[in-house]
Formats: structure tokens, sequence, C-alpha cells
């Protein structure tokens, strides 16, 4: 593990507070502004890319902490798992094009501990991805936001803060969550944060703030959205594949609230990652599908979702790594929000 000594580099620990006004010396990709009105869009949703190259320049003393463990557990397990992650990550870019993906959606999980250079590393890589798409939306995952130190110096907002829009900011709680993304008149997809750090080594679980679900409570019933099919996107998975909740200590500890506010959604599909195998759940007394993307990345069990949602009905497509690219299993195309 490459560390630096007690005097930090700047280059590895970044502007605190995200250098207001200041661009990331990666330079961002241009994202297109008006996405055109269309009578279907194809949406790719990809999750948990965990991209990681090392360590370099990070100070020893941020890795007095949970760091310590977690860079073990990858030393010893995930760094193998993951060993071929910018490949596959860069080949998304093919997939887009062939495919005809209009907007892309990753639900979190970039890094592997949220340290600057791997979200600089992340954020590089992705940008090839977000470049090919007509629009791109983010959220954060809790290894993005892995100890208190990410949200002190606003990290993951200084990189990744162009996709993260927002085109209802006045509907958003104080934190500036939920996120809405509006295209043509039936399409709206709708982010909210429900990451936070762990720094307990026996605790990874997320929680959605709650002025974020009353934000979100007053969302769904707004005259903007009215109609819109909702495509939600978040880290936590509110239901496993099984269709039981997680556990406290690594799951949504407050999904069965969350699930709650979402009965009144008519049309839509629930988006997360953090679980690291692709599966589709639908709940009872929920109209929207819960669509779990897995992770893309990850050794034997790579995943993605491409949803197509159209003004009168929407479907959800798996697809899968076949050593070379990505491809949909079009047998196993599952229609959103079937009765």
């Amino acid at each position: 593990m490459a560390v630096s000594g007690a005097a930090d580099h700047a280059g590895a620990r970044g502007p605190v507070h995200g250098g207001a006004g200041a661009e990331p010396e990666h330079g961002r990709p241009k994202l297109p502004g008006a996405v055109p009105a269309r009578d279907s869009y194809r949406v790719l949703h990809f999750s948990d890319v965990h991209l990681e190259r090392g360590f370099a320049g990070v100070s020893r003393w941020d890795f007095l902490n949970k760091r310590a463990v977690g860079y073990l557990n990858l030393a010893l397990h995930r760094r193998a798992r993951f060993a071929e992650a910018e490949r596959k990550v860069r080949t998304l870019p093919e997939f887009i094009a062939r495919e005809g993906v209009h907007l892309g959606l990753c639900t979190g999980d970039y890094t592997a501990l949220g340290t600057w250079p791997e979200l600089r590393y992340a954020r590089e890589i992705t940008g090839l991805v977000a470049a090919a798409t007509e629009d791109f939306v983010t959220v954060p995952g809790n290894h993005d936001v892995y100890m208190p130190d990410t949200l002190e110096d606003s990290r993951f907002d200084y990189l990744f803060g162009d996709l993260m829009p927002n085109d209802l900011p006045e509907l958003a709680s104080a934190d500036g969550w939920p996120k809405v993304r509006l295209y043509g008149e039936h399409l709206a997809i709708v982010t909210f944060n429900s990451a936070r750090p762990n720094p307990s080594i026996r605790f990874s679980s997320g929680r959605v703030p709650d002025p974020q679900l009353d934000a979100l409570s007053a969302l769904f019933t707004h005259e903007r959205l009215a109609g819109r099919f909702l495509l939600m996107g978040t880290h936590y998975a509110p239901r496993l594949a099984n269709g039981h909740p997680d556990t406290l200590r690594h799951g949504l500890i407050n999904a069965d609230e969350l699930l709650e506010r979402c009965e009144v959604v008519a049309r839509g599909a629930l988006c997360h990652g953090h679980q690291h195998d692709l599966y589709h759940v639908r709940e009872p007394g929920l109209r929207m599908d819960l669509c779990g993307a897995g992770s893309a990345t990850y050794r034997g069990r790579e995943g993605i979702w491409v949803y197509d949602i159209g003004r009168e009905e929407a479907f959800a497509t798996p697809g899968s790594w076949t050593g070379e690219r990505y491809e949909l299993d079009t047998a196993r195309r599952v229609k959103l929000n079937a009765a």
C-alpha cells in the first residue's frame, strides 16, 4: 500500500470543500444540454463498479480507522474480484452505441475506500460512459462516502456534481436531495441518497434521511410529475432477491418506510445497487418494481439493466458479461408495473 507520511499530497487529498468554482484537473466531459423528446427512452442502469488502482499519495492517517480493515479485505479478497473493472467499464460506450441507449444511471459504489485517488480515477473512467449518453445521472454508494472525511471535504460532490443535476431544486430537502431529471412528457429520473459513512467495522448500513422521505412524498404528488414514469435511483436495496429485508447491519434500515411512501406511485421502478447480484423483485402492495443492478464488474456476477420506458408500457432487460462485452438477454425481459 503506497501511502504518504504526515505531509499530505494536495493531489491525493484534493481541495477543501470542493474548491468552489474550480474544475477537477482531469476535466469533465461536456454532456449534451436538452435531451430530445421521444416516445420511448432507453436507459442503462449499472452499479458497484469498485474501481481502484492503488493509494499513492494518501496519508497513512487516512487509514487509522475502518479503512485499515477495508484495505486488508481489499488486498485479500476484493481486488481480485474486481481486477478487470476498468476494462469492463471501458466497454460500456460501445454497448451504449450498439444498443441505442439514450440515458445512463449509476447507483453508486464507484470505489473501494472513498479516497481522493480512487474517486478521481473513477470519475475519469465513468466520464467515458457519461459522454457516450445523452444524459447521465448518479448517486453515491456507501464505499464512496466510506468515512466521515468524505463528507467533510465534499469530495464526491466535487468530482461527480455535474452528474447530479436537478430540474426541480425547489422540491429538494435542505441537503439537495431528491433530485429530478425530466425527459419529454412521460419520464422522470428521481434520485435520492441512502448512503452514509459507517465508521464502525460492524456496520455498512444505509438510511434515507427523514427530510428526504418527506420531500419524496411531496414530489410523488407534484403536478410536474403527474402521469410520468418515475425511474427512481438510490444505492441501498429495499429488498433482497428473495423479497426479504436486508439486515440492519448491512441494509437500508428504513426500507419499510421508504416503500410505504412509494405506494402512491402508479408507474415506476426503484433502481439500486449494493447487493452484488442482478435481480428483480415485486413487493406486495407496491405497483412499482424493484430492480437491483448488482455489480457490473464483479468477476462471475457481472450484470446490468436496460430499461425501455414508453408512454404506455415499460420493460427491463438484463444484461451480462461475455468475457469481451456486455450483451442483453432478451429472453429474460420483464414487463414493469405488470398487474
